[in-house]
């Protein structure tokens, strides 16, 4: 099923070199979109998570500004139900626009104009049934077509003042094949996250050597963890075709890399900015704080009323709040 596939990339990168063709630049980013969100119910019950807001954005914008930020030019979001919100979010609003024009409101339309896709530049299908990443990636195929594309997790935004999918569009330039952002963790925390081995440095990135999910505590090949950024070839899609289910009883985005990596390399990126995880409470509220303090605007502010809090509230006050 998979011989030929290394020949074929090692074909079609040295291909284009001889001939003087560039070879296929990152157009395409796909966005999984279709998780019910159920660490964050009451509030995910009608609203989707990735919906929510830190600060005045809601967590998909700030993932989709990334890949804008990188280059990417077509914004594919795999949706499930009720989540027809974010395909309204990316689409013109001729009411509100029409308002905020009469009512002298430039510098909000004009922010809002900025956010907004071309025409044609969004696209979205459905994930009928939640069978995992791996097959929520799958289900872009048609759409990505036969391209390497960007895959960004919306639960994992991103703060840093060079953005980490714009780096990595850089290493995959550098060398025209898969690229996995890694960020350091605790060693004793690494059980937790999806591992990579580090092998050589190579321009500004390594080679990785493996890639195990969730590893045994001790056994792990590094403390470098993956946190939810890729560039993929378009194979993985007929390795993910015909992928067993694994943990969980769903279709693993890593079960299928790992075939993928039998046949291709794979390269690190090691991301130095921070990463909020905003599929957990605890990550949302860390999000909001950081880039509340991260603008110009509201840092001074914010930090007085964080010391604030810090001063008044007590962990028995918080405890009835959250109950």
């Amino acid at each position: 099923m998979f011989g030929g596939i290394a020949e074929q990339i090692a074909e079609r990168i040295m291909g284009s070199k001889r001939m003087g063709w560039s070879m296929k630049r990152v157009r395409k980013a796909v966005f999984p979109v279709a998780g019910l969100g159920t660490r964050f119910l009451p509030a995910t019950k009608a609203i989707p998570k990735e919906m929510l807001t830190v600060v005045d954005r809601p967590v998909i914008q700030y993932v989709v500004d990334e890949a804008r930020d990188a280059g990417i030019e077509h914004f594919i979001f795999v949706t499930g139900r009720n989540k027809a919100v974010i395909e309204d979010h990316f689409d013109v609003q001729f009411e509100l626009y029409d308002t905020l024009a009469q009512r002298g409101k430039d510098d909000q339309l004009a922010r809002l104009q900025r956010l907004q896709p071309a025409p044609g530049q969004t696209s979205f299908t459905r994930q009928q049934v939640p069978m995992g990443l791996g097959h929520a990636v799958w289900c872009a195929r048609e759409l990505v077509g036969d391209e390497p594309f960007a895959l960004l997790l919306p639960d994992m935004i991103m703060q840093s003042e060079k953005s980490c999918m714009k780096d990595m569009v850089e290493l995959y330039a550098e060398t025209g094949s898969n690229i996995i952002a890694v960020q350091e963790c605790d060693p004793a925390e690494a059980h937790k996250y999806g591992i990579v081995g580090r092998g050589e440095d190579t321009h500004h990135g390594f080679r990785i050597t493996g890639m195990v999910e969730k590893p045994k505590p001790g056994t792990a090949p590094s403390n470098l963890f993956i946190n939810g950024r890729y560039i993929l070839q378009p194979e993985i899609f007929g390795i993910l075709e015909n992928q067993e289910r694994g943990a969980g009883n769903e279709i693993q985005l890593t079960d299928a890399m790992l075939k993928l990596e039998r046949q291709q390399p794979f390269y690190g990126y090691h991301y130095k900015g921070r990463t909020f995880d905003c599929g957990s409470p605890e990550g949302f509220v860390e999000a909001n704080v950081a880039f509340a303090l991260w603008r110009n605007d509201m840092n001074e502010s914010m930090a007085g009323v964080i010391r604030t809090l810090l001063d008044e509230v007590r962990p028995a006050e918080r405890s009835e709040a959250a109950s």
